[in-house]
C-alpha cells in the first residue's frame, strides 16, 4: 500500500513495523515524560534594605515609602502576582537608593561644615590670642 500525503500536511516520522510483527503484540501504554515548567525566581521587593533605610536613615521618609512599597510587593509575592510585585518591588529600590545616595550627601555635607567650622574657630583664636600678645595658640596636636 503506497502513502501519499495531501499537500501542506505534515505526516509525523514514524519506522513502519518489522515483518511478522502485528500491532496485538505491542505494548498499549505509552509513557510521555512532562517536565514541570522552568521555575520562575520570584521578583525581590527588598525588604530588610527598607527596613535600614527606614530605622537608620528616614531622609524625607523616603525610608518609610520605601518600607510601604516592600511590604506592598510581598503580599503581591504571595498572591502570585509577580508583575504587581515586581513593580512594587523596583519602586522600593529605587526609593532605597534615593535615600542612601541623599544620606551619603547629608554625611558628607555634615563632615564639611564641622571641618570647616572648627577651622574657622582655630583661626579666631589664633588671631584674639595674637592681638592680647600671648603665645601663638596652634591648635589640638
Amino acid at each position: 500500500m503506497e502513502r501519499t500525503r495531501a499537500p501542506g500536511l505534515a505526516l509525523p516520522p514514524y519506522e513502519p513495523l518489522v515483518e511478522g510483527m502485528d500491532m496485538e503484540n505491542m505494548s498499549r501504554s505509552v509513557v510521555v515524560p512532562v517536565e514541570p515548567p522552568p521555575v520562575q525566581a520570584p521578583p525581590r521587593d527588598h525588604l530588610a534594605w527598607s527596613l535600614c533605610s527606614t530605622l537608620y536613615s528616614n531622609v524625607c521618609c523616603l525610608g518609610f515609602l520605601a518600607l510601604v512599597f516592600s511590604v506592598k510587593s510581598r503580599d503581591r509575592k504571595v498572591l502570585g502576582d509577580y508583575s504587581g510585585a515586581l513593580s512594587y518591588g523596583s519602586t522600593a529600590k529605587y526609593l532605597n537608593i534615593t535615600a542612601l545616595l541623599l544620606n551619603i550627601f547629608f554625611i558628607i555635607l555634615i563632615v564639611a561644615l564641622i571641618t570647616s567650622g572648627t577651622i574657622t574657630v582655630v583661626n579666631v583664636l589664633n588671631q584674639h590670642q595674637q592681638q592680647q600678645g600671648s603665645h601663638h595658640f596652634s591648635g589640638p596636636t
